[in-house]
C-alpha cells in the first residue's frame, strides 16, 4: 500500500510502500477513503510529542470502509463505514478505565502516533475504539468530525453551562463547536490571531456575536474560555475575561509555557484545566448531537501525496475549516 511515512522528526513525510497489514482477532482492517489533518500532526512532526513509534503513519480522524476482519470481531460488518479517533487502545483494567475515565490510562496507545494511521491507503484499527458514523456527513465532511469534533466537545462540556463562551484559536476544532454552542444557545466570542480578518469573518458566518484578535478585549465579560490555540500566554489573558466562577478550558495536547500572572486573575473561584484525549462515551455523544445541531464543516482536501503542503497550510493557518487527505 500507498503511504506517507514519518522516518524521523523534524523531517518532511516520505511517499512510500508499506505492506498491507492483516488485523489480528480483534482488529479490523479499513480501506482509507479520508484522513483529517490535525494540529496534533503538527505537534508529532514537529517533536513537540516526543514519544511517537518511528517510522510512523500518521493521521488520527480517518473515515474508511471494513475490508478484513479479525476472528473476534463482532461490532462492524464488511463494507461497513467507520470513523477512527486518536485514541487507540486502552488497558480496560486500571483506575481511570474502570472509573469511565480511560482518556487518562497510562498504558493507552493512539492513533497516528503510537500506532500507525491513516495517512495511508490502509489501516488497522481496534473494533472496540471505532465509531459508526453519521449518513448525512461525506468521507470529506465526516473526518475532522474525528478529533476536531471529539476534542471540542469534550472541552465544551467542561465548559459547563457558561452562557457566554470565549473561544481562541479559530481552525478546525472552533468552527465546529462554534455550531454546537450556538444550537445550545450560548453566545461565542472569536478571538483570532491578530490581524486574521479573513478567520474574523469566517466565525461570524458561523453566528458568533463577536469575533476579534486574541489581544482584544470581548464586548461582555465571559462566563468561560475554551483554548484551541496552543499558546501559553493566552491563558491569563483569557483569565482576564472571565467572570468569577468561570473556567478557562486548555483544550490541546500540547501548548507553550504559560507565563507567570498574578493570582488576582484566578481569585474569585476562577478554574484553569486540561483536556486530555477523549473518551468513546464522548465519542457517541457528540457524533449523536452534530447532525441534531445542524453541524457542517468546511474542508479543504489534498490528495495523499500532497500531505506535506496540507501540513504547510495548517502551520501557516492558511486552512479554512479542516484540511483532509482524500485517499481515492
Amino acid at each position: 500500500m500507498k503511504a506517507m511515512i514519518l522516518d524521523a522528526q523534524n523531517q518532511p513525510l516520505r511517499l512510500g510502500e508499506l505492506p498491507r497489514p492483516r488485523p489480528a482477532a480483534d482488529e479490523i482492517l479499513l480501506k482509507v477513503h479520508a484522513c483529517g489533518v490535525c494540529r496534533t500532526d503538527l505537534h508529532v512532526i514537529d517533536g513537540d510529542l516526543r514519544q511517537p513509534k518511528l517510522p510512523l503513519v500518521l493521521g488520527h480522524e480517518i473515515v474508511g470502509t471494513v475490508v478484513e476482519k479479525g476472528a473476534q470481531v463482532e461490532r462492524f460488518v464488511l463494507g461497513q463505514r467507520v470513523g477512527v479517533p486518536w485514541l487507540g487502545r486502552t488497558c480496560s483494567h486500571c483506575r481511570y478505565c474502570v472509573s469511565g475515565r480511560e482518556n487518562l490510562c497510562d498504558a493507552a496507545e493512539f492513533t497516528g502516533y503510537t500506532l500507525d494511521g491513516g495517512y495511508a491507503e490502509f489501516t488497522l484499527a481496534d473494533q472496540r475504539y471505532c465509531f459508526s458514523l453519521p449518513d448525512i456527513y461525506s468521507d470529506a465532511e465526516a473526518a475532522p468530525l474525528l478529533c476536531a469534533g471529539l476534542i471540542g466537545y469534550r472541552a465544551l462540556v467542561a465548559a459547563g453551562d457558561a452562557q457566554r463562551l470565549g473561544i481562541y484559536g479559530f481552525g478546525a476544532a472552533a468552527h465546529i463547536i462554534a455550531q454546537v454552542a450556538r444550537w445550545q444557545g450560548r453566545e461565542v466570542f472569536a478571538f483570532t490571531k491578530p490581524g486574521d480578518t479573513e478567520g474574523q469573518r469566517f466565525a461570524r458566518e458561523l453566528g458568533v456575536v463577536w469575533a476579534g484578535d486574541s489581544s482584544a478585549a470581548p464586548p461582555q465579560e465571559m462566563d468561560a474560555a475554551i483554548l484551541f490555540a496552543p499558546v501559553g500566554a493566552l491563558i491569563p489573558q483569557a483569565l482576564s475575561h472571565t467572570a468569577k466562577g468561570g473556567t478557562v478550558v486548555c483544550a490541546g495536547i500540547h501548548m507553550s509555557v504559560v507565563p507567570e500572572f498574578p493570582y488576582a486573575l484566578l481569585w474569585g473561584e476562577r478554574s484553569v484545566r486540561s483536556i486530555a484525549n477523549l473518551t468513546r462515551r464522548d465519542g457517541e455523544e457528540f457524533l449523536a448531537i452534530a447532525p441534531q445541531a445542524g453541524v457542517r464543516t468546511a474542508v479543504e482536501t489534498f490528495r495523499l501525496e500532497a500531505a506535506n503542503e496540507a501540513v504547510q497550510r495548517l502551520r501557516a493557518g492558511q486552512v479554512r475549516g479542516a484540511a483532509v487527505l482524500m485517499i481515492d
